[in-house]
C-alpha cells in the first residue's frame, strides 16, 4: 500500500509496525565515446582517470526494464563526464571526485542524498568522506539530517576545521554557519525506500527490486599525478537510529594516497570497519608491493568474507590502473579513460570492451 508523503514523515516507530502486522545514454559530446559493457572487474583495466560506484550486489541481466537500465546508465555516465571535465580542463582529483558524487546524490536511484533509505524510526542519517592522496587530508560527516550534499559538507569539514569528522547535530549546524542551504528531510523521500522500510519492519526483504542503488563512491586522478576518494551512504533500511557505517570512516569505506591508492568501499558497514578495508589495500601496495588488483582482491574477496560479510570497492592506482573486485555477485560501477572513453557496468559478469 503506498502512503503518502506527509502520512509518511507523520507516522512513529509504533504505528509503521502496527501497519506492517496488519497489512538511453544520452549521446556522447564531441571527442567522447560512450561503451555500455555487456561486471565481475577481476581484470584491471588500465589508463582510467575516473571512476565511480552505485553499490555492491547481484544484478542478473534482463533483471531491470529497459527503462531502469537507462536511468542508471545515464546517471553513472553523467557522474563520470561530470569528473572527467574537471580533470581533462587540468582542475584536481579531489574536485572531481566531489562533483562526481554530488551527481549520485542528486539522483533518488542511489542511496546517497535525495534516494536515501530510512532508519528505524523514519528518518534519513546521511553519511559521507573525502579524502585527498597528496597530504592525506580528508574530511567526513556522519547522521546528517539536513544538508542534500553531505559529500561537500564533508570537504567543508575537511577545509573549514581543524577536525576530520563531525557527526549529527553538530554537523548540519557546521553546515549552516558555512552558508550551506536547510535542507528539510522531506526532499529525501522516495516512495521506493519508504515502502522497503515498511517491508522490512514486516519482517520482510528490505527490497523486491533487483538489488540495485546503493552507497556511492569516486576515486580520480589528476594530471598532477595526484589521487582523491569520496563515498557517500544512507546506510542500512530500518538501522537504529544513530549508527554509522564504514563510508564515513576514513580507513574503513574511504582512503586516498597517492604513493598508494585511491579507493571507495561498499557493502556491510560494520565489518569493513571490522577489517579497516580500504586501509589494509594501500598497506598491501605500500609495504608488499602487491599490484592493486591483487591488494584489492586479497582485501574484498578474501579477508572480508573471512570476517562474515561482502562487498566490493574501486581502487585507482597512480599508474592509472583500476581495480573493481566485489564478493558480491556484482558491482555497479564506470570509469572513464584518458582518451574519454567512458564505460558503465551493472550485471553481474560485465566485462569491459577491450
Amino acid at each position: 500500500m503506498a502512503i503518502s508523503r506527509p502520512r509518511a514523515l507523520r507516522l512513529s516507530v509504533l504505528a509503521l509496525t502496527l501497519l506492517c502486522l496488519s497489512s538511453a545514454v544520452r549521446p556522447a559530446d564531441a571527442g567522447t565515446e560512450v561503451f555500455v559493457a555487456a561486471g565481475s572487474g577481476s581484470s584491471p583495466v588500465r589508463g582510467v582517470v575516473i571512476a565511480v560506484h552505485g553499490g555492491a550486489g547481484s544484478l542478473p541481466e534482463g533483471s531491470l526494464t529497459p527503462e531502469q537500465e537507462k536511468a542508471y546508465r545515464t546517471a553513472l555516465e553523467k557522474a563520470l563526464r561530470t569528473g572527467y571535465d574537471v580533470i581533462r580542463g587540468g582542475g584536481s582529483s579531489l574536485d572531481a571526485v566531489e562533483r562526481a558524487v554530488r551527481v549520485l546524490e542528486d539522483d533518488p536511484n542511489f542511496n546517497a542524498g535525495k534516494g536515501a533509505v530510512f532508519n528505524t524510526d523514519g528518518e534519513h542519517e546521511l553519511d559521507a568522506s573525502i579524502m585527498e592522496g597528496r597530504t592525506q587530508r580528508s574530511g567526513a560527516v556522519a547522521g546528517v539530517h539536513n544538508t542534500r550534499n553531505p559529500i561537500s559538507l564533508a570537504r567543508m569539514v575537511m577545509e573549514r576545521s581543524n577536525h576530520v569528522l563531525m557527526a549529527g547535530r553538530g554537523a548540519d549546524i557546521f553546515a549552516l554557519r558555512n552558508g550551506v542551504a536547510y535542507t528539510t528531510q522531506d526532499y529525501f523521500f522516495t516512495q521506493r525506500r519508504w515502502d522497503a522500510l515498511i517491508r522490512a519492519k514486516g519482517g520482510q526483504s528490505a527490497t523486491r527490486e533487483p538489488d540495485i542503488g546503493g552507497t556511492v563512491g569516486a576515486v580520480a586522478l589528476d594530471g598532477d599525478r595526484q589521487l582523491a576518494a569520496a563515498t557517500s551512504t544512507g546506510g542500512l533500511t530500518n538501522k537504529l537510529v544513530g549508527r554509522v557505517g564504514d563510508s564515513p570512516i576514513i580507513g574503513a569505506g574511504t582512503y586516498a594516497n597517492s604513493r598508494t591508492v585511491a579507493i571507495s568501499c561498499t557493502g556491510t558497514g560494520e565489518v569493513f570497519i571490522r577489517g579497516v578495508a580500504a586501509h589494509d589495500v594501500s598497506a598491501l601496495i605500500e609495504y608488499a608491493r602487491m599490484p592493486v588488483e591483487r591488494a584489492a582482491a586479497t582485501v574484498i574477496n578474501d579477508k572480508i568474507p573471512a570476517l562474515g560479510a561482502t562487498g566490493g570497492a574501486i581502487a585507482l592506482d597512480p599508474k592509472g590502473t583500476l581495480a573493481t573486485p566485489h564478493s558480491t555477485a556484482g558491482l555497479i560501477n564506470g570509469y572513464v579513460t584518458r582518451d574519454g572513453k567512458i564505460v558503465t557496468r551493472l550485471y553481474d559478469g560485465e566485462t569491459p570492451p577491450r
